[in-house]
């Protein structure tokens, strides 16, 4: 059986390792299977995306398209051409492409258009939100998937209400746990550790790049005021994506506790949210490794496609209301947040339940 792994951006890599890791195990336990990783160089920046294959040892890709930066329409336009003429060249019985970035829809388009069998990792997630991105590439790519791997009930349910039959939904578990949980010994200080004078549990960390938080200058300056200024002498470290950063530095923003830093590698970034106080962000993934690192997190959004993390996690959404996210963060700081617990199947072996079921599957 020949299968093709697309990832793309920096959340593909994290989910990818453990799946090409657990196909390795069953190829060495007599499977018959061959794969080939492509990558479409969605995300160029080294921390975003070269430092992730050495980091978590995933094997160098077959090709990569190296698609750049570009509008949403552009990038998939030249992933869904590059993508089409690479199955041309290889074949494949079965093409795997996980998470919901530009990628993984164009991909799963060429792939079903050239009339190959299709599986989602991470299928099922709803946020509810249309003006996020994400949301439609979630949507189209369920709607032509064949085979659907989720990481929650709720999951399960999005895809039931649409029609899916129970026999083509796997509920595996998320494999982005099983890189977190796989790596976790590995984590370590960046090198401003000591620079900027951090210790366990004295310092919040900070991330922001969806376009509603950060496009419009008034809203992403309100949010960083709200935050600064009730943290008060506490430091907020901002690991900066590229996005944020053109629109901060157009801003004469300043506070003395608010740490703006470069991207992290994912040993790095994990090590400083592990060992913080709690975390502000408007990321999806963030709030999945906090759950299980047990880390307050507040959530800078109105709706979350995780509402596992809110409901057993330690994730509390609070949009981006500044009277409510000060509510959050004195609670937090005053180590007043409730404890949350791992969501069911949660465990490290998402991609082992993934890989066998794919060896079902195709027979």
């Amino acid at each position: 059986m020949r299968i093709t792994i697309v990832a793309g951006a920096r959340p593909n890599f994290i989910k990818i390792a453990p799946i090409i890791e657990a196909l390795d195990s069953e190829k060495l336990r007599g499977a018959s299977l061959d794969w080939r990783l492509v990558h479409t160089g969605q995300h160029y920046d080294t921390n975003l995306s070269g430092s992730f294959f050495e980091i978590l040892q995933i094997p160098e890709p077959h090709v990569n398209f190296n698609v750049g930066s570009g509008t949403q329409a552009e990038q998939a336009a030249a992933i869904m051409m590059a993508f089409e003429s690479d199955l041309a060249k290889f074949p494949a019985d079965l093409v795997i492409v996980v998470g919901d970035v530009t990628s993984t829809m164009a991909c799963a388009i060429a792939t079903k258009k050239a009339g190959i069998a299709l599986a989602h990792v991470e299928a099922g997630i709803r946020s509810g939100d249309m003006t996020m991105p994400e949301e439609i590439n979630r949507i189209v790519t369920d709607s032509i998937t064949d085979y659907f791997f989720t990481t929650s009930s709720f999951a399960n349910q999005n895809l039931y209400a649409i029609g899916i039959p129970e026999d083509r939904v796997y509920f595996v578990g998320n494999v982005m746990i099983d890189t977190l949980l796989k790596h976790q010994k590995r984590f370590h200080a960046p090198d401003f550790w000591e620079t900027l004078n951090l210790s366990a549990k004295s310092y919040l960390v900070l991330t922001l790049h969806r376009p509603s938080n950060v496009d419009n200058r008034t809203q992403l300056e309100g949010l960083l005021h709200a935050i600064t200024n009730t943290a008060g002498d506490t430091s907020v470290v901002f690991p900066m994506h590229p996005r944020t950063r053109a629109v901060f530095e157009t801003l004469n923003f300043k506070a003395e506790n608010l740490k703006c830093v470069s991207p992290l590698d994912y040993l790095k970034f994990n090590y400083l949210v592990q060992h913080s106080a709690g975390v502000i962000t408007d990321s999806g993934g963030i709030t999945e490794e906090a759950t299980i690192m047990n880390v307050p997190c507040i959530t800078l959004r109105h709706t979350t496609e995780r509402p596992e993390t809110c409901e057993v996690g330690t994730n509390i959404l609070a949009g981006n209301d500044h009277q409510i996210i000060a509510g959050l963060i004195d609670k937090m700081l005053q180590g007043k947040w409730h404890n949350g617990t791992a969501p069911e199947l949660w465990d490290g072996k998402a991609a082992t339940r993934i890989a066998q079921s794919i060896i079902k599957i195709l027979g």
